[in-house]
Protein backbone atom coordinates (compact mmCIF):
# COMPACT_ATOMS: atom_id res chain seq x y z
CA UNK A 1 0.00 0.00 0.00
CA UNK A 2 1.02 3.79 -0.24
CA UNK A 3 1.27 5.99 2.52
CA UNK A 4 -2.45 7.14 2.04
CA UNK A 5 -3.74 3.57 2.39
CA UNK A 6 -4.30 2.83 -1.29
CA UNK A 7 -2.89 -0.19 -3.18
CA UNK A 8 0.25 0.59 -5.45
CA UNK A 9 0.09 -0.03 -9.16
CA UNK A 10 2.05 -2.70 -10.32
CA UNK A 11 4.51 -0.32 -12.61
CA UNK A 12 5.62 1.64 -9.28
CA UNK A 13 6.59 -1.44 -7.11
CA UNK A 14 10.33 -2.39 -7.05
CA UNK A 15 11.71 -4.95 -9.17
CA UNK A 16 12.82 -8.26 -7.66
CA UNK A 17 16.70 -8.33 -8.21
CA UNK A 18 18.77 -11.48 -8.84
CA UNK A 19 19.89 -11.35 -6.07
CA UNK A 20 16.62 -11.89 -4.46
CA UNK A 21 15.16 -14.54 -6.99
CA UNK A 22 18.87 -16.68 -6.07
CA UNK A 23 17.92 -15.90 -2.01
CA UNK A 24 14.68 -17.15 -2.45
CA UNK A 25 15.52 -20.91 -4.58
CA UNK A 26 17.74 -21.58 -1.20
CA UNK A 27 15.38 -20.76 1.27
CA UNK A 28 14.75 -24.37 2.63
CA UNK A 29 11.49 -25.63 2.55
CA UNK A 30 9.55 -27.27 4.89
CA UNK A 31 8.09 -31.10 4.13
CA UNK A 32 9.05 -33.18 1.40
CA UNK A 33 8.86 -32.60 -2.31
CA UNK A 34 7.41 -35.21 -4.63
CA UNK A 35 10.99 -35.99 -6.31
CA UNK A 36 12.42 -36.82 -2.93
CA UNK A 37 9.88 -39.06 -1.84
CA UNK A 38 9.90 -40.76 -4.67
CA UNK A 39 13.71 -41.36 -4.27
CA UNK A 40 13.64 -42.51 -0.62
CA UNK A 41 10.61 -44.90 -1.57
CA UNK A 42 13.07 -46.43 -4.59
CA UNK A 43 15.96 -47.00 -2.12
CA UNK A 44 13.85 -48.33 0.70
CA UNK A 45 12.22 -50.68 -1.93
CA UNK A 46 15.53 -51.54 -3.30
CA UNK A 47 16.91 -52.22 0.09
CA UNK A 48 14.39 -54.67 1.21
CA UNK A 49 14.76 -56.13 -2.17
CA UNK A 50 18.54 -56.67 -1.46
CA UNK A 51 18.31 -58.02 2.18
CA UNK A 52 15.64 -60.36 1.37
CA UNK A 53 17.82 -61.79 -2.18
CA UNK A 54 20.92 -61.71 0.71
CA UNK A 55 18.57 -64.21 3.12
CA UNK A 56 17.33 -66.34 0.25
CA UNK A 57 20.76 -66.77 -0.44
CA UNK A 58 22.44 -67.67 2.81
CA UNK A 59 18.86 -70.14 3.00
CA UNK A 60 19.58 -72.58 0.08
CA UNK A 61 23.35 -72.41 0.58
CA UNK A 62 22.53 -73.87 4.15
CA UNK A 63 20.04 -76.56 4.37
CA UNK A 64 17.37 -76.29 6.35
CA UNK A 65 17.67 -79.63 8.12
CA UNK A 66 21.26 -78.48 8.89
CA UNK A 67 19.98 -75.72 11.06
CA UNK A 68 17.08 -77.84 12.78
CA UNK A 69 18.76 -81.86 13.13
CA UNK A 70 21.85 -81.70 11.58
CA UNK A 71 22.19 -85.36 12.35
CA UNK A 72 19.27 -87.61 10.68
CA UNK A 73 18.45 -91.21 11.68
CA UNK A 74 17.83 -92.79 8.38
CA UNK A 75 17.28 -96.17 9.07
CA UNK A 76 18.45 -99.92 8.52
CA UNK A 77 18.12 -100.78 4.32
CA UNK A 78 15.28 -102.81 5.51
CA UNK A 79 13.99 -99.84 6.55
CA UNK A 80 14.29 -98.02 3.46
CA UNK A 81 13.13 -100.62 1.55
CA UNK A 82 9.67 -100.74 3.79
CA UNK A 83 8.79 -97.09 3.72
CA UNK A 84 9.09 -97.11 0.04
CA UNK A 85 7.49 -99.99 -1.12
CA UNK A 86 7.03 -100.40 -4.78
CA UNK A 87 9.96 -99.06 -5.75
CA UNK A 88 13.15 -101.32 -6.65
CA UNK A 89 15.46 -99.27 -3.54
CA UNK A 90 16.94 -103.28 -2.76
CA UNK A 91 18.54 -102.54 -6.91
CA UNK A 92 20.14 -99.40 -5.40
CA UNK A 93 17.34 -97.22 -6.69
CA UNK A 94 17.48 -93.73 -4.74
CA UNK A 95 15.32 -93.35 -1.81
CA UNK A 96 13.98 -89.74 -0.62
CA UNK A 97 15.01 -88.99 2.55
CA UNK A 98 12.83 -85.86 3.60
CA UNK A 99 13.93 -84.88 7.14
CA UNK A 100 17.36 -85.18 5.75
CA UNK A 101 16.55 -83.36 2.46
CA UNK A 102 18.92 -85.96 1.01
CA UNK A 103 18.57 -89.16 -1.36
CA UNK A 104 20.14 -92.01 -0.07
CA UNK A 105 21.39 -95.31 -2.24
CA UNK A 106 23.14 -98.38 -1.79
CA UNK A 107 26.36 -98.54 -4.15
CA UNK A 108 26.53 -102.41 -4.70
CA UNK A 109 22.92 -103.67 -4.41
CA UNK A 110 25.32 -107.05 -4.36
CA UNK A 111 26.06 -106.18 -0.77
CA UNK A 112 25.23 -105.10 2.50
CA UNK A 113 25.85 -101.56 3.76
CA UNK A 114 28.91 -101.70 5.82
CA UNK A 115 29.36 -100.16 9.56
CA UNK A 116 31.90 -97.28 10.40
CA UNK A 117 31.75 -93.41 9.12
CA UNK A 118 32.49 -91.50 5.88
CA UNK A 119 32.82 -87.80 6.26
CA UNK A 120 33.80 -87.38 2.66
CA UNK A 121 30.20 -88.66 1.88
CA UNK A 122 31.79 -90.88 -0.94
CA UNK A 123 30.46 -93.71 0.75
CA UNK A 124 32.07 -96.43 -1.33
CA UNK A 125 33.37 -97.80 1.72
CA UNK A 126 30.12 -98.13 3.89
CA UNK A 127 28.46 -98.76 0.35
CA UNK A 128 25.76 -96.41 0.78
CA UNK A 129 25.66 -92.57 0.10
CA UNK A 130 23.44 -89.79 0.37
CA UNK A 131 23.62 -86.90 -1.74
CA UNK A 132 21.56 -83.46 -1.28
CA UNK A 133 18.65 -82.98 -2.85
CA UNK A 134 19.62 -79.93 -4.52
CA UNK A 135 20.57 -79.57 -7.89
CA UNK A 136 24.22 -77.45 -8.12
CA UNK A 137 22.59 -75.56 -11.00
CA UNK A 138 20.11 -73.49 -9.65
CA UNK A 139 19.04 -75.47 -6.53
CA UNK A 140 15.82 -77.65 -7.76
CA UNK A 141 15.13 -80.64 -6.83
CA UNK A 142 15.97 -84.08 -9.23
CA UNK A 143 13.91 -86.39 -9.20
CA UNK A 144 14.83 -90.47 -9.44
CA UNK A 145 13.57 -92.01 -13.08
CA UNK A 146 12.14 -95.67 -12.29
CA UNK A 147 12.86 -96.44 -15.89
CA UNK A 148 16.19 -95.60 -15.90
CA UNK A 149 17.39 -95.26 -12.47
CA UNK A 150 18.96 -91.92 -13.46
CA UNK A 151 18.41 -88.46 -11.72
CA UNK A 152 16.84 -85.61 -14.04
CA UNK A 153 16.29 -82.19 -12.81
CA UNK A 154 12.86 -80.77 -13.70
CA UNK A 155 14.55 -76.97 -13.78
CA UNK A 156 17.11 -77.23 -16.92
CA UNK A 157 16.98 -80.92 -17.38
CA UNK A 158 20.63 -81.74 -15.51
CA UNK A 159 20.79 -85.15 -15.38
CA UNK A 160 22.91 -87.69 -13.21
CA UNK A 161 22.99 -91.55 -12.83
CA UNK A 162 21.61 -93.55 -9.72
CA UNK A 163 24.98 -92.76 -7.45
CA UNK A 164 24.43 -88.74 -8.15
CA UNK A 165 26.90 -88.21 -10.52
CA UNK A 166 26.52 -85.74 -13.53
CA UNK A 167 26.64 -87.17 -17.01
CA UNK A 168 29.12 -84.21 -18.63
CA UNK A 169 27.79 -82.59 -22.18
CA UNK A 170 25.34 -80.11 -22.90
CA UNK A 171 22.37 -82.81 -23.66
CA UNK A 172 22.74 -83.84 -19.78
CA UNK A 173 22.23 -80.08 -18.62
CA UNK A 174 23.83 -76.99 -17.54
CA UNK A 175 24.77 -78.12 -13.60
CA UNK A 176 28.36 -77.63 -13.15
CA UNK A 177 29.07 -80.43 -11.12
CA UNK A 178 27.68 -83.80 -9.32
CA UNK A 179 25.03 -84.07 -6.44
CA UNK A 180 26.78 -82.76 -3.28
CA UNK A 181 27.20 -85.48 -0.53
CA UNK A 182 26.67 -85.51 3.61
CA UNK A 183 29.00 -87.14 5.84
CA UNK A 184 27.50 -90.49 6.43
CA UNK A 185 28.01 -93.02 9.39
CA UNK A 186 26.32 -96.60 9.69
CA UNK A 187 26.45 -98.28 13.11
CA UNK A 188 26.99 -101.67 14.01
CA UNK A 189 23.54 -102.69 13.57
CA UNK A 190 23.20 -101.62 10.57
CA UNK A 191 21.44 -98.01 10.83
CA UNK A 192 22.61 -95.20 8.66
CA UNK A 193 22.58 -91.55 10.12
CA UNK A 194 22.80 -88.36 7.81
CA UNK A 195 25.26 -85.77 9.04
CA UNK A 196 23.52 -82.77 7.02
CA UNK A 197 25.90 -80.17 8.76
CA UNK A 198 29.00 -81.81 6.41
CA UNK A 199 28.87 -81.13 2.78
CA UNK A 200 31.61 -82.37 0.12
CA UNK A 201 30.66 -80.52 -2.98
CA UNK A 202 29.73 -83.14 -5.90
CA UNK A 203 32.93 -84.25 -8.15
CA UNK A 204 32.99 -82.60 -11.73
CA UNK A 205 30.70 -84.10 -14.38
CA UNK A 206 31.84 -87.34 -16.16
CA UNK A 207 30.79 -88.75 -19.83
CA UNK A 208 28.67 -91.24 -20.70
CA UNK A 209 30.99 -95.05 -21.20
CA UNK A 210 33.77 -93.14 -18.83
CA UNK A 211 34.42 -94.95 -15.38
CA UNK A 212 32.31 -93.27 -12.93
CA UNK A 213 29.37 -92.82 -14.46
CA UNK A 214 26.68 -95.51 -14.35
CA UNK A 215 24.88 -95.79 -17.84
CA UNK A 216 20.88 -95.45 -18.07
CA UNK A 217 19.09 -98.73 -17.49
CA UNK A 218 17.37 -97.58 -21.13
CA UNK A 219 17.59 -94.28 -23.44
CA UNK A 220 15.93 -91.35 -22.60
CA UNK A 221 13.83 -92.51 -19.66
CA UNK A 222 10.83 -90.40 -18.07
CA UNK A 223 10.62 -87.90 -21.13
Amino acid sequence: MSAGGSLAKPEDREPITSRAIAAQRLRPTSGLSRRTLLRRSIGAAAAVWIVEAFGGLIGSLWPASARATPRVRVGTLSDLIALNGGLPIADGFPAYVPEARAFVMTMDPTRPWQSGSDQTGDGAALNVRAVSQRCPHLGCRPNPCIEDFWFRCPCHQSRYDRLGTKAAGERFGPAPRSLDRFAIEVDSTGVLFVDTSRITLGPLPVALGQPGLIPPLVENGCV
